[in-house]
């Protein structure tokens, strides 16, 4: 569970591209994603439509995409409004019955040049069909996505395990794999075009590899990224399992520099027993030895997790668990979730909290992790490494803490040595320290 503010192809690192605008909400799969479907509508001539890519990880996030919709109605009246995405794929009627929608595309049907050329003709609302039914995942051929530094690959798509607080597999469908040629190929593509630093991207990126022939683990996939394409400077995973690092991908984390040393888990909670009710896959216990053994190995490493607080029969003890959690596991940057029924889902049967004891739990489960962010960043301050830069001024190291820059002559795409001299807000303020 990862989610994002909705953005315009979300381009902080770079000017938007000619063509469709593409609303994203959600993960760093839908932004994978929503490259494609901007170059697929645009070469389908859809040139004035505007499509959002939706999430729906919570309720707030469907709500979010609600709001979008109508926003992007009201400022573009005239423009052919399309809905793709989670939400879309979960539930298509409540998109298909708003005045504001032209048509809505299912989660697979928005990576296939038909839906959009049937788009371009205005010959079809609706084009959903069965997510559980995908059995193949393939790698999305893009070349590039304009001036940003970062570009992200999917290689994996869908979950087969089944939470008992998560909707996604009925947005994402079954997990599938994008063989490693694939990927390969991808990446060599992505670092030939200008991007030094490829984000692997997936639903449970740790269960990649097991529907391919062999049942090969990530660690094999990006052994041969990295093998493969000398040339790349960086390669950073999205949220990963903890319960399902195998030992070539826990080596490479650890020894080879080009891997970014910066991991994000799927933690969700620190109790016990409120892991065993959400039906996850790993202990407390689990998530402190894993940062401990990758810290020994590489100190410089920074953890990022997902946490959601206030999950039903979570009382306050257990909740201490998820704070404590944050020091015994040395979380430096985490997204916390308030807990969020979604309908049909088991956690939706279980007691509920009221909405004031989730609130606030999840007001002090952030404020812990923010003075957590802080601390580490605090750390930096004096500190030379290399960082990616993106546009806007900022730079981004390795460890995923920002840099607001001093050095104007830096562009988007370069790879500069940076000295950290202070810290604003959750911003590093760093100049060049030279070749």
């Amino acid at each position: 569970m990862h989610a994002a503010a909705p953005s315009d192809d979300d381009r902080p690192e770079g000017s938007a591209s000619p063509g469709p605008r593409v609303i994203t909400l959600g993960c760093r799969l839908n932004l994978a994603e929503s490259e494609a479907i901007r170059r697929l509508a645009d070469e389908a001539g859809l040139v004035d439509a505007i499509v959002i890519n939706s999430c729906a990880v919570t309720n707030e996030a469907v709500r979010t995409t609600r709001q979008q919709i109508r926003r992007a109605r009201r400022e573009n009246p005239a423009a052919r409004l399309i809905v793709t995405g989670c939400a879309a794929q979960i539930d298509p009627g409540a998109f298909a019955q708003m005045p504001e929608v032209d048509a809505v595309i299912g989660n697979v049907d928005k990576l296939d040049a038909g839906a959009w050329a049937a788009q371009a003709r205005g010959d079809e609302r609706l084009r959903v069909n069965d997510i559980m039914s995908v059995r193949e995942n393939a790698a999305h051929l893009i070349d590039g996505y304009g001036d940003r530094a970062r570009a992200f690959l999917q290689v994996q798509n869908g979950c087969d395990h089944r939470c008992t607080f998560c909707i996604i597999p009925f947005g994402r469908g079954p997990s599938r794999s994008v063989g490693v040629a694939e990927a390969v190929a991808s990446v060599r593509r992505l670092v030939d075009s200008g991007h030094p630093e490829i984000v692997l991207t997936g639903v449970d990126m740790t269960s990649w590899g097991h529907d391919l022939e062999g049942a090969p683990r990530l660690g094999r996939l990006v052994a041969a990224i990295l093998d493969a394409v000398p040339d790349l400077f960086r390669l950073r995973l999205s949220s990963v399992d903890c319960a399902e690092i195998d030992d070539e991908l826990f080596d490479r984390l650890t020894g080879d520099p080009r891997v970014a040393p910066h991991l994000h888990l799927s933690l969700q909670a620190g109790s016990n027993m409120i892991l065993k009710r959400m039906k996850r896959r790993h202990a407390r216990e689990d998530a402190i030895e894993l940062t401990r053994r990758l810290r020994a190995r590489r100190p410089e490493i920074a953890v990022g997790a997902d946490l959601i607080a206030g999950f039903p029969t979570e009382d306050e003890a257990m909740f201490q668990d998820s704070l404590r959690l944050i020091d015994e596991a040395g979380v430096n940057y985490a997204h916390v979730f308030p807990f969020s029924a979604r309908a049909d889902t088991p956690a939706a049967r279980m007691p509920q909290l009221s909405g004031e004891v989730v609130a606030d739990r999840a007001r002090r489960l952030r404020e812990k992790a923010a003075a957590a962010t802080e601390q580490f960043l605090d750390s930096l301050i004096g500190t030379v490494g290399e960082a990616v830069i993106e546009s806007g001024g900022r730079g981004r190291f390795g460890n995923f803490a920002p840099a607001r820059l001093g050095d104007a002559t830096l562009r988007p795409g370069d790879v500069a040595l940076l000295r950290v001299s202070a810290r604003d807000g959750d911003m590093l303020i760093a100049e060049s320290a030279g070749a």
